[in-house]
């Protein structure tokens, strides 16, 4: 069970890291990290590392479809990682 405490930490690290890498590449004009990979990121356990990057980056607060999908996905992941622990 603590490998699943440590992976969804460590998800959640990498896709906060990655919001911010990608809000800098904005700035700069650079090559983008594509949108699908941060939703995969979030999708694979990475939502609430991304929507807290969201928050602190100020990075895809205006796409509706982040807005709502990372924090809905984030509360679902939580829901479950919950589940887990209690039956663990």
């Amino acid at each position: 069970m603590n490998y699943i405490v440590i992976y969804y930490l460590l998800i959640n690290v990498l896709c906060f890291f990655v919001m911010g890498i990608d809000k800098k590449r904005a700035k700069r004009g650079e090559w983008r990290i594509k949108e699908t990979t941060l939703w995969w990121l979030a999708v694979a356990g990475g939502a609430l590392g991304g929507f807290m990057g969201m928050r602190v980056y100020h990075h895809k607060t205006k796409h509706t479809s982040f807005k709502i999908g990372f924090p809905s996905i984030a509360a679902i992941q939580l829901f479950l990682l919950i589940s887990l622990l209690k039956l663990a």
